[in-house]
């Protein structure tokens, strides 16, 4: 039981670490950029457009669980090698830190700041001032988003090839 147990838990922190990546890179290598090309106006709307989107239960299991998969994912392979149990140690604490932290505390109050806003009663300065506000700290933060989950997937396969030796 307890074998399928850490199997279950580790299949699924691998999967959802590596969507977690994909979906950090993506963002920062073609929705950010390509929307960065529309005027402030159309920038803004879009980013409202899609963080309303993006909220939807498929995405919070699969953002929000790792943060307890991980944990639970080192704490039973504790006994295990110690570069395996380390990685997986590592993943967790790194999920929790770049993932976790970072988007409650830095992603998601500029994602609040836009939701608030009602683009179309603002002037073209104030829509300019938004747009400087808003764009370079979320790209900057989900950037670094996109670096913790691409470690912690990392770290989760390095601690999985230990674990067959």
């Amino acid at each position: 039981m307890e074998i399928k147990l850490r199997l279950i838990v580790l299949m699924l922190s691998i999967l959802f670490t590596g969507l977690t990546a994909g979906l950090c890179f993506t963002w920062s290598n073609a929705i950010t950029p390509g929307i960065s090309r529309l005027d402030d106006f159309g920038f803004l709307q879009s980013f409202q457009a899609m963080n309303q989107a993006i909220i939807n239960s498929s995405f919070l299991v699969v953002f929000f669980s790792p943060v307890i998969l991980l944990f639970i994912n080192a704490f039973l392979h504790r006994n295990s090698q110690a570069t395996t149990f380390m990685s997986f140690l590592m993943a967790a604490i790194l999920y929790l830190v770049g993932i976790g932290l970072i988007t409650v505390f830095k992603n998601v109050p500029l994602n609040e700041l836009l939701e608030r806003t009602t683009l179309e009663n603002l002037s073209v300065v104030v829509l300019k001032t938004l747009r400087t506000k808003f764009e370079q700290p979320w790209n900057r933060w989900n950037i670094q988003r996109a670096i913790a989950s691409f470690t912690s997937f990392s770290l989760l396969l390095i601690g999985l090839i230990y674990s067959k030796q």
